[in-house]
C-alpha cells in the first residue's frame, strides 16, 4: 500500500505474476490471415478484390490428356442493359509462361456473355475467370484442371 511520500512498492509475487502472464501472451499463436495466392495474384492484376459467384460459370473438363487445347466455356448471367451488363471477362492460368490467357469484351448489344474456345494450359492448375461488371465490381470463378501433357512447352 501507498503513503504520502512513499514509493509503492512492487512485490516479487507480483513481478513474476506479470512475468508468466507476458510469456503466456507471447507463446499464444498471433493469428494469421489466410492468404489464398491466386486470389493475390487476381488482386494485384486487377486492382481489386474479385468475389467469387455463381454468376460466372467457368466449365472445363477436370482431365484432360494434352494441354494444347483444352475446351473452355464461360457464360455470366446478366440482363445485358444499359446500366447492368458484363464488361469483360478475363481468364488466367497462374502456372502459364503467360498469366493472362485471353480476354472477351461484351456490350449491352452482345446479348448475352458467354464463350467458348480452347486454351493452352502448361500444368495442372486452377484456372481463373475474372468478369468485370458495368458497375466495376468483379466477380470470380475458378476450376482445376489436370492436363496430362505440357500445352506450353
Amino acid at each position: 500500500m501507498a503513503t504520502a511520500g512513499r514509493q509503492p512498492c512492487v512485490t516479487r509475487r507480483a513481478l513474476l505474476s506479470a512475468a508468466g502472464l507476458a510469456t503466456a501472451a507471447l507463446a499464444m499463436p498471433m493469428p494469421v490471415r489466410a492468404v489464398d495466392p491466386e486470389l493475390a495474384l487476381v488482386e494485384q492484376l486487377f486492382g481489386s478484390t474479385p468475389v467469387p459467384s455463381e454468376r460466372l460459370r467457368l466449365e472445363m473438363p477436370p482431365l484432360f490428356p494434352n494441354g494444347y487445347t483444352v475446351p473452355l466455356a464461360l457464360e455470366v448471367d446478366s440482363p445485358m442493359t444499359a446500366v447492368d451488363h458484363v464488361r469483360s471477362v478475363h481468364v488466367v492460368a497462374p502456372h502459364n509462361p503467360l498469366i493472362r490467357v485471353a480476354s472477351f469484351h461484351f456490350t449491352p448489344a452482345s446479348g448475352r456473355a458467354r464463350v467458348s474456345t480452347r486454351i493452352r494450359l502448361a500444368k495442372p492448375q486452377n484456372v481463373i475467370a475474372v468478369a468485370e461488371m458495368s458497375d466495376g465490381s468483379l466477380l470470380m470463378a475458378k476450376t482445376w484442371v489436370v492436363v496430362e501433357i505440357d500445352g506450353c512447352g
